[in-house]
């Protein structure tokens, strides 16, 4: 895992000021990669490419990028794995068109398929996570490009006349003329999501290169309207899914073997690796088959909460003991929260609002302590089923089309009631809950819930009320603004059933913008490298293959994970309701984290801002306080929101380009 930036100029630049923009804009990155920087530049053409190393596969200077084809014609920055690399070396080999190979780094093996099969085709055949640029040295062309999932980032935009691109926007800010101006439209969407939805930026003019896309640009130029061009798209491989034959047994073993298949070629590692084990079923069914294809002991990290309520520890504790893993795990208080708050907007350059990114940072420094990668569980809940939206979200759309509108919306009405009255720690909403089978947070949750239904008159307008953090963005920004779009699953050749319709859209939205932004900048900022074997291409197009009621059978989702993890972990070690990686938030805003919220915004904080409307915060603050409303995730938002707005220059402080130079390998042509 790496960072990766570039620049290209219209025209040519002294190849002395292209290295070191380049230099400047991979040392911003040094988190990603702190075992080496390298800088490739042609001064005549303008480019000029850096690269911050972590070293996982090949550690040897053989690996070392920016790295030159075999040919001389492709130059490539890459940051990620490809997991299927020797296989596609075997076939290169078989073919008579291997290179002399320099080292066995998959970056060497990416570069061999461009001079062989070009970047498009090198692109569909690999199976792995990544963000890439290549510049084709014949053509004078610049390549984008990002795995299927959108496991890996890669912003790129404008800085004066020049094209910039970068794993991160800090890196962008380190080159000239780089303007940072705040697109209001991003923000809307921002407050609704709890993050900047894909493709699109928090600054102006600056775009995310989309998930299984790739931008080919012929001149600087063209960064402010080139279109993306897919080479995988998930509604055609939905489309083209041919149903899996045989009973249901036959398909447990089919996608148990692709899983193991799966999770054995992701522990490829020169260095140590390890697994996040939060207990569920994802992680722990990870562990498990971890656990069979390790020749030693596999070792697994957890985190839990001094609160009761939200504290899995123990059960990933008696996971962890069955499978006899080495197990470390780490309790956060809410001391650790306050630690650590004050980081988050700069390492997460946008505004993002998932509270779960607080744990997930700890996790992730606890684990990096010991190894360099971890295997995660992150991506099972999209592809096999397992959010509770899935099961009840079905439900609510046929009771809400059945409903005439007006009854509808009182009932919507009076679910947040209900949730004003379970505000109290006393309250009988939270022991019912527990009775039937629904996490706690279930109650923390009615008002969403209302919301949702009523407006269930169609499986758009229910998703969209179950998913938002903030139903109404504009109500809370000071001038009012339309949402930046999310993207659309679009039309598929099959009719899908609305569970499987919000599965395919979380995986295009929620997944991307939320899931696998709070994991990857949370672990690279610990310079741990996580890896996600459910978002293999493999698995994501396997279970595309399933019956509905392989994913989902009686209420209850990733039916067919849990059968196979039957196999490896009792079943009594599961049976719980799914919890998330939830935070007692509304409590810490009502209690420790309640000074630092209240200076974020107060009125005269607000205005200074100058993005949101004093008076509608002021009131949603109030009701939280008073416990009229559990507003906790959309303060949450706005917290953020003000938190990264203060620290949004995140330029370096000067320092002298010998410091940054003398750090960093260069590559002249």
């Amino acid at each position: 895992m790496c960072g990766i930036a570039g620049i290209w100029w219209p025209e040519g630049q002294r190849q002395g000021e292209a290295e070191a923009v380049a230099a400047a804009m991979a040392a911003r990155l040094h988190h990603r990669g702190p075992d080496a920087r390298g800088v490739w530049a042609d001064g005549a053409a303008g480019i000029a490419l850096g690269h911050a190393r972590l070293s996982i596969l090949d550690l040897s200077p053989a690996g070392a990028q920016p790295m030159v084809s075999a040919s001389g014609r492709h130059v490539v920055v890459f940051n990620g794995e490809i997991y299927n690399h020797l296989d596609l070396r075997r076939e290169l080999e078989a073919g008579g068109a291997a290179p002399v190979w320099r080292g066995h780094s998959d970056t060497e093996t990416l570069l061999a398929l461009c001079d062989r099969h070009g970047i498009e085709a090198a692109l569909r055949s690999a199976t792995g996570m990544f963000a890439l640029a290549v510049w084709d040295r014949a053509e004078r062309t610049l390549t984008l490009a990002r795995d299927r999932m959108g496991e890996k980032p890669l912003y790129f935009g404008r800085a004066g006349r020049a094209l910039v691109f970068a794993s991160e926007l800090k890196a962008l800010h380190a080159a000239p003329g780089f303007d940072a101006e705040i697109d209001p439209a991003s923000v809307a969407a921002y407050l609704r999501n709890s993050c900047v939805p894909e493709p699109h930026c928090i600054y102006r003019g600056v775009r995310k290169v989309e998930p299984g896309a790739l931008v080919r640009l012929l001149h600087p130029a063209e960064a402010a309207f080139a279109r993306p061009r897919s080479y995988w798209l998930l509604g055609a491989t939905i489309a083209d899914a041919e149903p899996l034959g045989g009973d249901y047994r036959s398909i447990c073993n089919e996608v148990e073997a692709c899983l193991a298949d799966v999770v054995r070629s992701q522990m490829l590692s020169d260095v140590p690796l390890g697994c996040f084990l939060s207990g569920g079923i994802d992680s722990s069914l990870t562990a498990a088959l971890m656990t069979r294809a390790a020749k030693g002991q596999v070792r697994t990290y957890a985190i839990g909460f001094e609160d009761a309520r939200f504290n899995e520890a123990p059960h990933a504790r008696r996971v962890a003991e069955h499978l006899g893993t080495a197990h470390t795990e780490f309790t956060l208080t809410e001391a650790d929260a306050l630690s650590v708050i004050s980081e988050l907007p700069t390492i997460y350059d946008e505004p993002f609002a998932d509270p779960s990114q607080i744990p997930t940072l700890l996790l992730a420094r606890l684990t990096r302590q010991h190894v360099t990668v971890a295997l995660s569980g992150d991506g099972g809940d999209e592809v096999f089923g397992g959010y509770n939206r899935y099961t009840f979200g079905p439900r609510m759309l046929e009771w809400g089309q059945w409903l005439p509108e007006p009854l509808r919306r009182a009932a919507g009405r009076s679910m947040q009631a209900l949730q004003r009255i379970g505000t109290s720690e006393r309250s009988w909403l939270r022991p019912a809950a527990r009775g039937l089978g629904l996490p706690v947070t279930t109650v923390d949750k009615l008002s969403r819930f209302g919301g949702a239904f009523a407006d269930a008159g169609d499986k758009e307008a229910l998703y969209r009320g179950l998913v938002s953090t903030c139903n109404a963005p504009a109500s809370l920004m000071a001038t009012h603004t339309a949402e930046a779009a999310s993207r659309a699953l679009g039309a598929v050749a099959r009719d899908l059933t609305p569970a499987e319709w919000m599965m395919a859209t979380d995986a295009l939205t929620y997944l991307p913008g939320d899931i696998l932004v709070k994991v990857d900048r949370a672990a690279m900022s610990a310079s741990l490298e996580t890896r996600a074997p459910f978002l293999d291409r493999r698995v994501v197009e396997l279970a595309w293959r399933l019956p509905i009621s392989a994913r989902i059978k009686d209420g209850k989702g990733k039916r067919i994970l849990r059968d196979i993890l039957d196999r490896y972990v009792p079943r009594q070690l599961m049976e719980r309701p799914k919890q998330g990686f939830a935070i007692p938030l509304d409590g810490w805003l009502r209690g420790p984290l309640r000074a630092w919220a209240g200076d974020l915004i107060t009125p005269a904080a607000i205005r200074e801002a100058g993005v949101l409307d004093a008076g509608a915060v002021g009131r949603l603050w109030d009701a939280h306080q008073e416990g009229r409303d559990n507003a906790g995730w959309t303060l949450w938002a706005v917290l953020m929101l003000q938190s990264w707005l203060r620290t949004s220059d995140l330029k370096m402080q000067p320092q002298r380009r010998q410091d940054i130079v003398a750090s960093t390998v260069f590559v002249r042509v």
